[in-house]
């Protein structure tokens, strides 16, 4: 039986292809380089070193490159978009073979969160001008994304209560043992006793940054996360990031990371929308979590249609 044969790995070439030739003309690669070198990192505010000692820094176009490439292509960690500079050809071409670390990627995405937002509602306004964004029809959602923080380490006011009341008995429980304990054993129990106080002074400092940001829940390994609803009566520590998708091609046209639930969502949202599409001729689906009075009074005051819709995906989709 014949199969198809590949070329040896040893054959020489004569004319070999470049980089260029291999990626095909219309390859979504040439769309990203053409796309990044038609902005302006000043405009965008990117941030760009400028002293000359030390290493050279690479090039924010380079790098916003290749966050674009992760982002069309679900790829979100930096490891594995290093790894790509390596054994990706696209990517070989879009980056020229540059291959920054993790680090480098890790650090460009944390440093400019703002100008990134940038260049995604720059995208919107070449969408709108390619008349691809119809302005009528909006649907607003949300989706749960975990935090690096566990529930562990996620502290409100009654939770730092119930640690103080166990840290309180213990310290009582161990001052009595002190009363009748020998010399050897007096040691043992007062290091227990300068490990409960440093916990005790931990948790009161938690109180403190309660009171003093006047927030209702605080995490010490994430400090923006909070504990939130994520589906029925699961909670996890998390970030709720709202999505707005414009109706005629099911695009995109804005998001915001959040920590707050639903119910304090949609005006925000619905005043984003406005100023993105600059109209409030316009009809927004959201679901009934979205529906509290104070948000339904943000759109009537917006003078904005709203609907409510258990299945705006699929009327989306549809249309």
């Amino acid at each position: 039986m014949q199969y198809i044969q590949g070329q040896n790995r040893e054959q020489s070439v004569l004319f070999p292809q470049s980089l260029d030739h291999i990626i095909s003309a219309d390859n979504e690669v040439r769309i990203i380089d053409l796309f990044v070198e038609s902005i302006s990192v000043t405009d965008f505010k990117f941030a760009v070193k400028t002293s000359t000692e030390g290493r050279p820094a690479y090039h924010p176009k380079d790098l916003l490159k290749l966050f674009v490439y992760g982002y069309l292509n679900s790829i979100r960690s930096s490891r594995t978009l290093e790894k790509e500079c390596h054994r990706n050809i696209e990517v070989m071409w879009l980056m020229k073979q540059l291959a920054p670390d993790h680090n480098t990627i890790a650090n460009f995405r944390r440093d400019n969160q703002k100008a990134i937002r940038k260049v995604f509602h720059h995208t919107v306004s070449i969408a709108a001008r390619f008349n691809l964004i119809g302005g009528k029809l909006i649907a607003g959602d949300s989706t749960k994304l975990r935090a690096q923080n566990s529930k562990k380490n996620n502290f409100n006011e009654n939770k730092i209560e119930q640690h103080l009341v166990y840290i309180d008995n213990k310290l009582n429980e161990y001052n009595k043992a002190l009363e009748l304990a020998d010399d050897d054993n007096k040691k043992i129990i007062a290091a227990e006793i300068e490990k409960q106080n440093s916990r005790k002074e931990f948790y009161n400092s938690l109180t403190d940054q309660l009171l003093n940001n006047g927030e209702t829940q605080i995490s010490t390994s994430d400090p923006d996360s909070r504990q939130m609803i994520t589906r029925n009566n699961i909670t996890e520590v998390a970030y709720n990031v709202q999505t707005v998708v414009d109706a005629k091609h099911c695009l995109p046209i804005d998001y915001k990371v959040t920590n707050e639930n639903d119910s304090k969502a949609m005006g925000t949202m619905l005043r984003r929308a406005k100023t993105i599409l600059q109209t409030n001729q316009f009809t927004a689906l959201y679901d009934k979590g979205f529906h509290t009075g104070s948000e339904i009074k943000k759109a009537v005051e917006m003078d904005i249609k709203y609907h409510g819709s258990h299945s705006r995906h699929s009327i989306l989709c549809a249309r």
